[in-house]
C-alpha cells in the first residue's frame, strides 16, 4: 500500500503503508488511512513527530553507518527514521506556514 500526503501549501508526498502509518502515529494519531489534521492541529502533529525523531536519532546515533557489512547481513543499509520522516516534516511546516489542512489516503 502506497499513502499519499496532501497539503495546499506542499507537493504530495508518497510513502509506503507501514512506514506513513508508523509516522502518523509518531504524530500522536491512530493510524487510520485515510485520514486529515485540521489546520490548527498540525503544529502539534509536527512537534510530536519532531520528537519522536530526535528520540530515534539518539538511539541510533550508537549504531555505526558506515561499518562494512558482514557475510550474512545484506549489503544495504536501512533508511533512518530521521531521513524518512524528513519529506512529512517539511509538508507539516509549510503546512503551518499557509495555515493548510493535511490529509492522507491510499
Amino acid at each position: 500500500m502506497i499513502v499519499t500526503f496532501r497539503s495546499k501549501a506542499h507537493a504530495d508526498i508518497m510513502m509506503f503503508g507501514d512506514i506513513a502509518i508508523s509516522l502518523l502515529k509518531l504524530m500522536g494519531h491512530t493510524g487510520a488511512v485515510p485520514g486529515a489534521l485540521l489546520a490548527a492541529d498540525v503544529p502539534k502533529a509536527l512537534d510530536h513527530l519532531t520528537r519522536a525523531v530526535s528520540v530515534h536519532k539518539a538511539a541510533d546515533a550508537g549504531t555505526p553507518e558506515h561499518a562494512p557489512a558482514q557475510e550474512d547481513e545484506p549489503s544495504e543499509r536501512p533508511v533512518h527514521l530521521a531521513h524518512r520522516a524528513l519529506p512529512l516534516m517539511e509538508l507539516l511546516a509549510d503546512s503551518i506556514k499557509a495555515k493548510c489542512d493535511v490529509m492522507w489516503d491510499k
